[in-house]
């Protein structure tokens, strides 16, 4: 029996958060001692060139001495982010095919610049038709 079927039989209680190509999953487990802990798995997924996939996991133990200094760190370092980068996304505008608002709107301008010296446009109102 491998370490994770063992470790299956001791989960008490499960949520789990699915995040784009990452799955989070919060497990309460039990100890020899039958006391409680946490564990927090991060399950990654990646596909290869043929089309098949796998999954990288990476976990956390938490154990109960150490849950309120961890939520207060937790805490302070996400409510930092949050008031010094706010709660865009900025990492996406690192993806090849990113396109801002700012560039939409910008083109859309240029667009309407554009066909406004043509009179190939024409201006319709649903309340025409």
């Amino acid at each position: 029996m491998s370490d994770y079927e063992m470790t299956d039989k001791e989960e008490i209680y499960s949520k789990v958060l699915r995040a784009g190509r990452r799955t989070y999953f919060f497990d309460v487990r039990a100890t020899k001692a039958e006391d409680y802990y946490l564990t927090i798995t991060e399950s990654k997924k990646f596909t290869n060139d043929d089309g098949s996939y796998h999954y990288k996991k990476h976990k956390i133990y938490l154990y109960k001495e150490d849950f309120s200094e961890f939520k207060e760190i937790l805490a302070e370092m996400t409510d930092y982010i949050i008031s010094e980068k706010g709660e865009e996304v900025i990492s996406e505008r690192h993806q090849k095919d990113f396109k801002r608002e700012d560039d939409f709107v910008a083109q859309e301008a240029k667009t309407s610049k554009d066909l406004s010296g043509t009179d190939s446009f024409t201006d319709i109102s649903f309340d025409d038709i």
